[in-house]
């Protein structure tokens, strides 16, 4: 797809966790263009990661927040598990 493509439909989350860092580091490197979306995550600071998701169409930005929301809800499990 070409990157002129306009996403016009975005979201953004903020989570606030100690764990921010780790999983920060855990799910950047799934960070690309999806084609019909774009991901990006950012560390804002030392507990607070932000996901932000644009998409073309709203079918591509729900399936895009499922498997970013899915993703870093398992990076947090598996920390919380790591390190109980």
């Amino acid at each position: 797809m070409s990157s002129a493509l306009k996403m016009p439909y975005k979201a953004v989350f903020e989570f606030k966790t100690p764990l921010a860092g780790r999983i920060y580091v855990s799910v950047v490197p799934e960070s690309e263009n999806m084609g019909r979306s774009l991901a990006s995550v950012v560390l804002r600071c030392e507990d607070v990661i932000a996901l932000s998701v644009e998409a073309v169409d709203v079918s591509a930005l729900r399936a895009a927040l499922n498997t970013w929301l899915r993703l870093i809800s398992i990076a947090n499990e598996m920390q919380e598990v790591i390190n109980p």
